[in-house]
C-alpha cells in the first residue's frame, strides 16, 4: 500500500507545481519582452548611425549635407544628381552612400529636363522597394504602405497607392514646419529649368540642417557637430502606422513617401516659442489618438528617442528634455553653449 501511494502525485501537488510554473513564466515574460525591446532599440540606433556616416561621406563628396528637396510634390529624380537640383528627399540623396546606387539610378534616362514614362516606371520601382534601414523595428516592418497622395506627385506614375515610407526625419530647424509655400514647388521640370536660368527660386532660410533646397556644409554648423541634430526618429500616432489618410495636419506626417522633397514626412522641427513657452514641439512617445503636431520628433520607444548628431554619432534623447534645450540642439548657429543632457 505504501509503495502504491508514492507512485504518483496527488491532485493538490500537481496544482501547486502548475501554479509555480505559471508564476515563473509570468515573471520571465516581461524580462524577455524587455530584452527584445532593448535589441530593437540597439538596431534602431544602428540605422541612425549608418545614416549619419552616409551623410558625412556625402558631405565629403558634395561639400554639403543632402538637400531637403523641392517639397512634397516631387520625388527623387535619378537624372538630377545630388545637391539643390535634386527634387527628392535627403533619404533619396543618401542612397548611393548606403550601397543602394542601383535603386537611386532606377529609371535614369540621361535627360535631367524631361521625365517620360520609362523614367516614371523606374522611379516607381524605387518608390515601391522597401529598405529596412529606414524603419524602426519597434514600430513597423519594411514593406509598402498606402498613400493617398501618390497620384499628385509631378514626376511619378499617377496610379500608385502603395509606396515606401520611413520612420526617421531630418532636422528642419526651429520654426513650425508646414508644407512649404505653394510657389516653392516648380510646376514642371521646364519651370525648374527656367528658375535656374533666371536664378529665381524662392528662398526659405532655416537654422536646421536639412530643408527646402538646402546645402548646409560642416563649416556652417557653428555650434559644433557634436551639439547639433542631424536626423532622428519621428513622432507618429499609432493610428497611422499602416495608412496615410486624413489631412496634412492630422495624418501624423506620414501621407507621402520616403523620397518626397521637404515635408513633414521627411523633416521635423524643434520649434519653441520664447514669448509663449507652452507652445513648442518637444519630442513625444507615440500614443493613440494624439496625432496633432506631426512636425515633432519622437518614437515608439519608452523613455527616449534616437537621434544622430552632425558628427555621425547616435544618441538616446529623453522625452523629458527641456523644450528650450531641444530648440538649441536643433539650431546650428545660435551660439548657445548647450550639450546633450
Amino acid at each position: 500500500m505504501d509503495r502504491e501511494r508514492w507512485n504518483g502525485f496527488t491532485l493538490v501537488e500537481l496544482l501547486v507545481v502548475i501554479a509555480i510554473i505559471g508564476m515563473l513564466v509570468g515573471l520571465l515574460l516581461p524580462a524577455v519582452q524587455q530584452a527584445r525591446e532593448a535589441a530593437r532599440i540597439l538596431q534602431c540606433g544602428n540605422h541612425l548611425r549608418q545614416m549619419g556616416l552616409a551623410a558625412l561621406n556625402y558631405e565629403t563628396t558634395v561639400r554639403a549635407f543632402p538637400s531637403g528637396g523641392w517639397t512634397w510634390r516631387w520625388v527623387g529624380d535619378p537624372d538630377r544628381g545630388l545637391g539643390v537640383d535634386q527634387p527628392g528627399s535627403w533619404t533619396y540623396s543618401l542612397l548611393p552612400f548606403l550601397e543602394q546606387n542601383a535603386l537611386f539610378q532606377s529609371g535614369a534616362d540621361g535627360d535631367p529636363d524631361t521625365c517620360g514614362d520609362v523614367q516614371k516606371k523606374g522611379v516607381a520601382v524605387c518608390l515601391q522597394t522597401p529598405l529596412s534601414l529606414f524603419h524602426c523595428p519597434s514600430r513597423r516592418s519594411a514593406k509598402t504602405y498606402y498613400s493617398r497622395k501618390a497620384s499628385s506627385f509631378r514626376n511619378a506614375l499617377t496610379d500608385m497607392t502603395q509606396v515606401v515610407k520611413g520612420d526617421y526625419a531630418a532636422n528642419y530647424g526651429v520654426v513650425t514646419l508646414s508644407e512649404v509655400s505653394g510657389d516653392a514647388a516648380p510646376s514642371s521640370l521646364e519651370d525648374a529649368k527656367k528658375r535656374n536660368q533666371e536664378n529665381n527660386w524662392p528662398t526659405y532660410p532655416q537654422q536646421g540642417v536639412i530643408f527646402y533646397r538646402s546645402a548646409v556644409s560642416l563649416a556652417e554648423i557653428q555650434d559644433g557637430t557634436t551639439n547639433t541634430y542631424f536626423v532622428g526618429e519621428k513622432y507618429l500616432s499609432p493610428t497611422y502606422y499602416e495608412e496615410g489618410t486624413g489631412s496634412v495636419e492630422y495624418c501624423g506626417g506620414d501621407n507621402e513617401t520616403l523620397y518626397n522633397g521637404t515635408c513633414n514626412d521627411t523633416c521635423r522641427s524643434v520649434y519653441y516659442d520664447f514669448a509663449n513657452p507652452a507652445s513648442h514641439y518637444a519630442p513625444l512617445q507615440d500614443r493613440e489618438q494624439y496625432d496633432r503636431h506631426s512636425c515633432r520628433f519622437g518614437s515608439p520607444h519608452a523613455g527616449s528617442f534616437g537621434m544622430t548628431l552632425c558628427d555621425g554619432s547616435s544618441q538616446r534623447i529623453s522625452y523629458a528634455i527641456e523644450p528650450e534645450v531641444h530648440y538649441y540642439l536643433g539650431n546650428r548657429n545660435d551660439r548657445q553653449a548647450v550639450s546633450l543632457p
